[in-house]
């Protein structure tokens, strides 16, 4: 009895495959080639204002507007001494004035957003949906939108151009909205078992948040105080219009300041942009192994 032919075993041919595999290697090498070339842009274009920022500041203005991108040959301190001698103390009065915007802020969004999060957690999950979908809004919508109404709110309670105004703004806007979901994906990693044993034991719901809650959501806290420390340190819009230029400013609206209406000391300017960057940075240093070890944490929970 004699197999068909269409039963018959195929065999590859090797130097077809070998052909047809090196496409698709060389494919895959210019692909890596380019993701790396990407990514060398991408830092690039992030890292090169700090590189300007710090060059510049110690260079003098004919240096500066000669070549902006030339390191500082010979270095000068004059830039800071300037900054920080300045009649209206721009860095003096900035540097207090954000400090205590943000202390403030994130002092008061901290146990605000763990405790919401700690009682709705314990909501029916249709209800947690909806919130959340609720306070989505606090990080979709643009805060310029929001900005009028919400100047017109503490013109009623007579709260603008103050810094209590300032700070219930940044309070009730989308940076309790980020704290409330970064502690609400936390609290799902609690087991209810430790809640349901303090409440057999006696305790309360305050005591429970307090001393059981608060203390698994270290990782959490330290996450959201750095980003919003930044946040809050960084912004630009809310102190402009709702402290006013006249009444006092931030750091950031004090840079906006120091530049001239026709002309513009950029070597000056270059060393109060150095000198408001100093605090943020140190702070990120030191307390970067809390915040790495809160988005870890976050990641396998």
């Amino acid at each position: 009895m004699i197999a068909s032919t269409s039963q018959r075993p195929t065999t590859k041919n090797p130097r077809t495959d070998t052909s047809a595999a090196a496409p698709r290697a060389n494919r895959r090498v210019w692909a890596s080639k380019g993701y790396l070339l990407a990514a060398a842009l991408l830092t690039l274009a992030f890292v090169s204002p700090i590189y300007l920022t710090i060059v510049n500041a110690f260079k003098s203005q004919d240096q500066i507007v000669r070549n902006p991108a030339a390191p500082p040959a010979p270095p000068t301190l004059h830039n800071l001494t300037d900054a920080l001698s300045r009649p209206d103390r721009i860095i003096q009065i900035g540097l207090t004035n954000s400090a205590v915007t943000v202390i403030a802020s994130v002092l008061l969004i901290i146990p605000l957003g763990a405790a919401f999060s700690f009682w709705l957690s314990r909501r029916p999950a249709r209800f947690r949906r909806i919130v959340l979908a609720c306070f989505s809004a606090g990080l979709m919508i643009p805060p310029a939108v929001l900005l009028l109404p919400t100047i017109r709110i503490l013109t009623i309670l007579h709260l603008d151009h103050t810094y209590p105004g300032l700070i219930l703004s940044n309070v009730g806007g989308g940076y309790l909205s980020f704290a409330v979901f970064v502690y609400s994906g936390f609290l799902r990693s609690v087991p209810a078992e430790i809640i349901e044993a303090a409440t057999v034991d006696g305790a309360g719901t305050l005591r429970i948040w307090w001393t059981i809650i608060m203390p698994l959501l270290r990782p959490a806290t330290a996450t959201v105080a750095i980003f919003l420390s930044l946040w809050i340190w960084n912004d630009f819009m809310n102190p402009q219009f709702i402290l006013g230029p006249l009444h006092g400013q931030t750091v950031t609206t004090g840079l906006y300041l120091s530049v001239g209406q026709y002309s513009t000391n950029y070597a000056q300017l270059f060393g109060v942009m150095f000198l408001a960057a100093v605090i943020p940075v140190a702070g990120y240093l030191t307390l970067q192994k809390q915040f790495i070890a809160g988005l870890t944490s976050g990641a396998t929970k």
